[in-house]
């Protein structure tokens, strides 16, 4: 059984080989990878695992940057310390979910779990079976914010957003009437809460609405500029990587 790490901090490399040794002795551990960039050429470069032990948090972003690089087609234990990245993780095909410190057991169980898909008379099958029943889990997007206001609160509704944008670490909402309301969210958290058939993250400063695009236009190197209805929003870039992703959310 082939198993690639994808962790950046050595202590909990070693811990997961170490339990990977004690529980299945067929594990053969292919690579321990730090970060996105090197997951990506890694991934792009040798075959792939039958496996991948993956924490979320690396040393260049998240996990989740690997995805849109790299088409991944075997099974992928997500391993964190941070329980607020799971539906995010989920959204992924994975076989579990493991918060760190891992226990040897938990990792047991999820080991077991990959046994019984290969153990299906059509394993690939039952992989798109476990995909189908993740999506189809109902998920509650974020309809309006309520915020601090004055003595009091106010709502915000999600629908009058025309662009999310982040500076200096904080993130700021643009509404429709070019108002600029600042939200206690990480433009990653707001990714996760809402409904991404509307919101489309265009960089990692840029989460756009589907229907404040004015135009766009294609760029130098394979990237796009997008225009939006908002007077203050100026050029949105999308990179040649994303260019792809974003014709393909708005060829719905």
């Amino acid at each position: 059984m082939n198993i690639l790490i994808i962790e950046d901090e050595k202590p909990n490399a070693n811990r997961l080989i170490k339990l990977l040794a004690e529980i299945r002795e067929d594990a053969v551990i292919t690579g321990v990878l730090a970060s996105v960039e090197e997951s990506v050429n890694y991934l792009t470069q040798h075959p792939q695992p039958d496996l991948i032990m993956m924490d979320i948090r690396l040393g260049d972003g998240l996990c989740f940057e690997i995805f849109p690089k790299v088409e991944i087609h075997c099974p992928v234990i997500f391993t964190t310390a941070y329980d607020e990245y799971a539906l995010r993780a989920f959204k992924i095909y994975s076989l579990a979910y493991l918060l760190k410190p891992i226990e040897k057991n938990e990792l047991k169980d999820a080991l077991g779990l990959y046994d019984h898909i290969l153990q299906e008379t059509n394993p690939n099958k039952a992989l798109d079976q476990l995909v189908d029943y993740i999506k189809s889990k109902s998920v509650i997007y974020r309809s309006r914010f309520l915020l601090p206001y004055k003595d009091g609160y106010k709502t915000i509704l999600v629908s009058s957003i025309d662009y999310i944008y982040s500076e200096h670490k904080i993130t700021h909402l643009v509404l429709d009437d070019n108002t600029d309301i600042i939200v206690p969210f990480t433009m990653d958290e707001l990714e996760d809460q809402l409904d991404p058939v509307c919101f489309f993250r265009a960089n990692r400063q840029h989460m756009i609405f589907v229907n404040s695009i004015l135009s766009i236009h294609n760029y130098f190197n394979g990237k796009l500029k997008v225009i939006l209805k908002s007077k203050s929003s100026g050029e949105i870039i999308i990179s040649k990587e994303k260019s792809g992703q974003f014709k393909a959310w708005l060829d719905r």
